[in-house]
């Protein structure tokens, strides 16, 4: 075992039509069809580990993964291999070998997404997929200054699905750097960069943000929704669509 090497893969890709990343039992996940095609292309049994879950329908620009395989890969060759089998909506971007320790997912330092919202009245067929559409007027200068009430360290248990079961229920806490909102064309995206983030934590911390921005929250409602550490005191999770890993730090 001592002669494998250890290589890193940058992933992108649109989940419209994938179950997530991780293996589900009955239907396809990105996990599952990046492995499958390793495995024909290096004729052996191989085992993918990512930096983390992504959900149904959403979506990543710089996922990680990792594997370990006894032979050195040439990059351009491999990268022309995967890309040529895997289908259009999954694409390898680069592949380099690393050391014998690094993992995937237990070495990531913090990761970086972007929420995707589209504010004009008729939606852009073009953006279709990847936008959650508001079709009322949100107040940005709210949800600018709301998004500053969670950057620090907090337990984010109000703000996590599934709150009593895998990391949330061992440490809640996680540091957000920074939330930032960011004008694009037809609407705005909230760029989140943390050490971590829970089971639909950005999507939630998203559909809080926009109901502030509604006038259906207030400012004042956010420390004690973080005292209660109680998800059914929140607001409604945003869809996953406008949902983007963008990259994680090691």
């Amino acid at each position: 075992m001592d002669n494998l090497h250890t290589y890193k893969m940058t992933i992108s890709y649109d989940g419209t039509s994938y179950a997530g990343w991780q293996f589900q039992l009955n239907a396809l996940s990105i996990q599952a069809v990046i492995q499958n095609t390793l495995e024909m292309i290096l004729n052996e049994k191989i085992t993918i580990h990512g930096s983390g879950r992504t959900d149904t329908g959403v979506h990543a620009i710089g996922q990680i993964a990792h594997f370990k395989h006894h032979q050195i890969l040439e990059k351009k060759r491999f990268l022309y291999s995967m890309n040529s089998l895997l289908p259009d909506d999954i694409r390898i971007k680069d592949i380099e070998e690393v050391s014998s320790d690094f993992h995937a997912r237990f070495k990531t330092r913090g990761k970086i997404y972007h929420y995707h919202i589209h504010l004009d009245p008729v939606f852009c067929p073009f953006t279709v997929k990847y936008r959650w559409h508001l079709h009322h007027a949100v107040d940005l200068v709210k949800i600018k200054k709301a998004a500053q009430y969670f950057v620090g360290t907090h337990d984010f248990t109000s703000f996590a699905n599934k709150s009593n079961f895998g990391s949330a229920s061992k440490d809640a806490l996680r540091t957000i750097k920074r939330i930032d909102l960011v004008m694009q064309d037809g609407g705005f995206r909230l760029e989140f960069e943390g050490d971590g983030f829970l089971y639909k934590m950005v999507r939630n911390l998203t559909g809080f943000l926009v109901d502030i921005g509604r006038g259906k929250r207030q400012y004042e409602d956010i420390a004690a929704l973080l005292e209660q550490k109680d998800r059914r005191k929140l607001s409604k999770t945003a869809p996953p669509q406008g949902l983007f890993l963008c990259q994680v730090h090691y």
